[in-house]
């Protein structure tokens, strides 16, 4: 018996505190459920920023709270919107979607965000061009670039040309693809320009090309803070893959 209460006794603790604040009730099911885990979560989700205060303590609540319900922005930004229909909170519905790979959903957010006033609004055309690129449609994603890259310097960034990368590529206009990788490549931030570039050549045959672009992709990475280097690696393993390399 003793043993038991000693088993649960984070989960009474962290209960307590729950109801004491009047904080969310789903972390009872969960200290029910996961009586070791669940308190351990409770303890950087809450505790400890609320110790400590501050925006480290705070990015690591907010982390945790993810793990948790990974769900929970997007529900969040759904009940605001619902309440308060505002084109600022349909695109953090979009926004919120795509963090979890419903692209569908965040196309749909995107496509009405553009209507009326809204349709020559830059972020809202890139935020639509992400979302149709991820669901493969390049024909539109091209439409809605076409039409960021009329608008001016904005519509020209090394973002933008990195999008333009990937759409070309979808409609196998190769040499247009090609261009617009290599202006990415050396200036978008991060590994993902470099990473789809060497996938893009391996894919077209370039095989010696795509090799010293891993290379160099290998270089960068082993540069990069260790908390910063799992993001970063999925570009890496993206262009391994490519290569046929584990």
């Amino acid at each position: 018996m003793l043993s038991l209460i000693l088993f649960y006794l984070p989960s009474l603790a962290c209960g307590f505190h729950v109801v004491r604040t009047g904080r969310e009730m789903f972390w009872l099911w969960l200290f029910i459920i996961g009586p070791l885990i669940a308190p351990a979560f409770y303890f950087f989700a809450v505790l400890v920023p609320e110790w400590m205060g501050g925006k480290g303590a705070r990015s690591v609540g907010k982390v945790a709270r993810q793990t948790l319900d990974p769900e929970r922005d997007y529900r969040n930004a759904l009940r605001v919107l619902e309440e308060t229909p505002t084109i600022g909170a349909r695109m953090k519905v979009a926004h919120a979607a795509a963090a979890l790979g419903r692209w569908s959903d965040a196309e749909a957010q995107w496509a009405l965000s553009a209507e009326g006033a809204w349709a020559e609004d830059p972020s809202i055309l890139m935020g639509h061009t992400y979302a149709l690129l991820e669901l493969g449609r390049y024909a539109d994603a091209l439409e809605r670039l076409e039409k960021l890259k009329a608008l001016g310097p904005e519509g020209k960034t090394p973002t933008v040309a990195l999008a333009f990368a990937r759409a070309y590529e979808g409609l196998d206009r190769n040499e247009e693809a090609d261009d617009a990788y290599r202006f990415a490549a050396d200036r978008v931030p991060g590994l993902e320009s470099g990473g789809r570039y060497v996938a893009f050549m391996a894919k077209t045959g370039r095989r010696e090309d795509a090799e010293t672009g891993f290379a160099e992709i290998e270089r960068r990475l082993a540069k990069i803070a260790p908390p910063l280097r799992p993001e970063a690696r999925v570009w890496r393993d993206l262009a391994a893959k490519a290569l046929g390399r584990s």
